[in-house]
């Protein structure tokens, strides 16, 4: 068995040989805290904005962790608490099934230039109103 050299003096002060590495067993499944994502919400009737995660053994505490960690930070009406694991993601393979829709500019509030039109209607009454009086 050779002599183990390392970067760090004190590996090497130890003598430690380099045979095989031992086998590591996994940890047990309670030894670790399952994970949580925090959505909040700023102000009511936003919507939620995912903030980060915490490590939790329940939900319970997860939701008071996400308080102390999240909640403290700003404005905050409401928090969501979901378990990682149950959060289901689409495949950026999948991505093209998006590519064929075709464009729906007419049901964004953006496509439709109504307040010019308004303010014409307003200026229009407005002088209408000045043409009554005088």
């Amino acid at each position: 068995m050779t002599k183990l050299i390392s970067l760090d003096p004190r590996i090497t002060r130890l003598g430690i040989g380099s045979s095989e590495p031992a086998e590591v067993a996994p940890k047990p499944t309670l030894d670790q805290h399952q994970t949580y994502e925090v959505f909040h919400q700023q102000k009511s009737g936003a919507h939620h904005i995912h903030v980060g995660s915490v490590h939790a053994p329940n939900a319970e505490l997860a939701m008071v962790l996400a308080k102390e960690t999240f909640g403290r930070r700003g404005q905050t009406v409401n928090l969501w608490i979901v378990r990682t694991s149950d959060v289901v993601a689409m495949n950026s393979a999948d991505a093209e099934i998006f590519s064929t829709t075709p464009e729906k500019a007419y049901r964004d509030v953006a496509a439709y230039m109504v307040r010019n039109k308004v303010e014409a209607f307003k200026k229009g009454m407005q002088q209408a109103k000045e043409g009554k009086e005088g």
